[in-house]
């Protein structure tokens, strides 16, 4: 029968419109929001597509139901075919979000995924065999829609699915959200319904409503689901970065960070900087007063970046502070910090240090180093060098060790670099690393000027070097220029 303008007919056309319309919308608030993970997105994306395929492929069936034609008929057939396969391949679309949401163990997962992968495939395969001999359904000589007898073979496949689908929901019942849970037997349940009405509704698709709508519920419920975790996930990044920001603060408040350091000494000028590549970082640098006459001069990296090293980065920076205000010489203070460290170092942290102690009347710089940079020496009207000195091993890396240290003789005017790695391996866009040559060439592009301009010239340099490139390091830097006791 040639489609007729009825109340009836109107009707599916109603639903049909409005279930490709509502499908529609919801693709819109899917593309829209931004804040659901790519492959939930994509996910929806291909859900209500299939969806309105199925719809569409309805329409278009019956519209055409009934008019004469071979070219109609193949369109038919057409229409048909495509309008059975996106049916099943909703019903795969939907076990597979019900197998994503039962969060089942990686055997099972992988058992339901082939099982619910080669039912589509046997449906595939069933419906193209059969299109050819008009297994499940055929068109009379005047192009009107019957089912054939073997027609509920077509949905032996969707119906394994939905057995599938109902299996997991009760045997993973617990790890799914009620609502959610809830969500998925409606959309699995309300077609059903919808066929026993539809039987006694004279023709009227309300499987059309009932799939759209059931379709449209479980969506809501899931973004609703979705959208609380990811106002909990602001809310503690919210937290998580106010605390960065307070940790960080209380990090750079434990440095020496007010300048000049000692304004009542002229025997030395010292400045130094750490910027870190996280909120918080793990290098740190310190000096400080022994006594009157001794300066004590700290450059550090610890292993690792973020908040674990920087609580590492307090604790050591705490001993060997306590180790030095004894009196200790710096061997002797990086052997005890080690050995402090080493006792209770379930994370296996290390951290690399250079130490020196400055006798201010003499000028007599005795250092040591615990597998930290070389640090760079100016002398006397000189120009900016390695000083290639004896490494020990990290502090934190091995229990026993013992430190050598060695002395430098510093005269008024002579300047030292320290640094750490976040300097030389700071990188460029193209992997280029920065490197200690450039870094020379930093420090000697005006080696006359006072520590704080010595370090902003570094870090110009650096800067220009790196350009946009994401900082990857800590970068902390210290200079201090020897100018000879006053007495």
């Amino acid at each position: 029968m040639i489609f007729s303008v009825s109340v009836f007919n109107l009707i599916n056309l109603i639903f049909i419109a409005a279930g490709i319309g509502i499908c529609g919308l919801s693709l819109l608030q899917i593309n829209a929001s931004s804040h659901l993970r790519k492959e939930v997105r994509r996910y929806f994306q291909v859900f209500f597509s299939v969806i309105i395929l199925y719809i569409s492929a309805h329409l278009a069936r019956q519209l055409m139901d009934g008019i004469p034609g071979s070219g109609v008929r193949i369109a038919l057939y057409i229409v048909t075919f495509i309008e059975m396969i996106a049916a099943c391949f909703m019903s795969y679309m939907m076990s597979l979000l019900i197998l994503g949401a039962s969060k089942t163990d990686k055997k099972t997962n992988k058992i339901f995924g082939i099982l619910f992968l080669v039912l589509l495939v046997v449906h595939i395969v069933l419906l193209s065999v059969g299109w050819g001999f008009d297994w499940f359904y055929y068109f009379d000589a005047s192009n009107v829609y019957h089912r054939s007898p073997a027609y509920i073979v077509s949905n032996l496949c969707p119906f394994a699915m939905l057995i599938a689908d109902i299996v997991l929901l009760i045997r993973f019942k617990d790890n799914i959200d009620s609502k959610l849970r809830s969500a998925f037997w409606i959309y699995m349940i309300a077609p059903i319904i919808a066929i026993a009405i539809q039987s006694f509704s004279y023709g009227i698709q309300f499987i059309i409503f009932a799939t759209v709508g059931a379709a449209v519920y479980m969506f809501s419920v899931i973004v609703q689901n979705l959208n609380s975790k990811y106002q909990i996930q602001q809310q503690d990044k919210s937290r998580i970065e106010a605390e960065l920001t307070t940790a960080s603060s209380i990090q750079s408040a434990m440095l020496p960070n007010i300048y000049p350091a000692f304004p009542e000494r002229e025997e030395f000028d010292i400045y130094a900087s750490m910027d870190p590549a996280k909120e918080v970082g793990g290098d740190f640098y310190d000096f400080f007063l022994v006594d009157d006459d001794h300066l004590c001069l700290v450059m550090a990296d610890v292993s690792g970046k973020g908040i674990p090293a920087a609580l590492f980065m307090m604790a050591s920076r705490i001993i060997i502070a306590n180790n030095a205000k004894m009196g200790k010489t710096p061997a002797q203070i990086l052997t005890d910090t080690n050995a402090t460290i080493c006792s209770n170092n379930k994370e296996e942290m290390f951290v690399t240090v250079w130490l020196g102690i400055l006798e201010l009347s003499t000028g007599k710089l005795t250092a040591a180093n615990a597998g930290h940079e070389f640090p760079a020496l100016m002398p006397t009207d000189g120009k900016f060098t390695l000083y290639r000195d004896k490494h020990g091993f990290v502090i934190g890396g091995m229990e026993g060790m013992k430190y050598k240290e060695y002395e430098i003789q510093l005269t008024p005017g002579a300047k030292l670099f320290l640094y750490t790695d976040g300097v030389p391996e700071a990188t460029n866009a193209a992997g280029e690393l920065f490197g200690t040559e450039r870094m020379l060439e930093a420090l000697n592009s005006n080696p006359n000027v006072e520590p704080e301009q010595i370090l902003k010239n570094v870090r110009t340099y650096v800067d220009e070097f790196v350009k946009d490139a994401e900082q990857f390091d800590d970068l902390t830097m210290l200079c201090v220029e020897y100018r000879g006791s006053t007495n």
